[in-house]
């Protein structure tokens, strides 16, 4: 199959998978690995290596186009459950068709800055939350194929848990 991804159609940010939050655009967290710069003995120079399964904060951003109800809200300090749900565009290229595919992204975060924005005519308010992300799953089409739970310590890619073994090691 010749496809070729084009792009995100559209999406809904949901709360608690029940609560429909308005219109706004997400920053995802990336996946940056904590790292130890190996040197010495047998290496001309130094070496980044990352520690498996480990990574840095992680942060997620709103940016609501409003001073609403739902931004205030999601600064209450507490843990919220909060999913983007979207529809991207694929072109099958053999067959000349466009696919709908799904791509689900489940968070478990905490707000860490709420910026209200600011009041110009006519303007966004430029409203935003930032969230520390304690746990992610990317789910495309009916996969999964990204999960990470700091807590749990859980870090699964493409159907492998790269700390399992760690886990049995450590006795949890």
């Amino acid at each position: 199959m010749n496809q070729l991804d084009q792009f995100l159609t559209n999406y809904a940010v949901w709360e608690s998978a029940t609560n429909w939050i308005g219109a706004a655009d997400v920053e995802l967290p990336s996946f940056e690995a904590l790292t130890e710069t190996l040197k010495g003995s047998g290496l001309a120079g130094e070496v980044n290596v990352p520690v498996k399964g480990h990574y840095g904060a992680q942060t997620l951003k709103i940016n609501f186009r409003t001073l609403s109800p739902d931004a205030v809200r999601l600064s209450e300090t507490k843990a919220h459950a909060l999913d983007f749900r979207g529809s991207q565009q694929i072109f099958d290229a053999g067959q000349g068709i466009y696919i709908d595919q799904s791509v689900v992204v489940k968070t478990r975060c905490v707000p860490i800055n709420f910026s209200p924005g600011k009041f110009s005519t006519g303007a966004s308010t430029e409203t935003a939350n930032e969230f520390e992300v304690h746990y992610i799953k990317i789910i495309i089409g009916d996969k999964v194929w990204r999960e990470f739970d700091k807590f749990n310590f859980v870090s699964i890619i493409n159907g492998v848990d790269e700390l399992a073994t760690v886990r049995k090691n450590l006795g949890l």
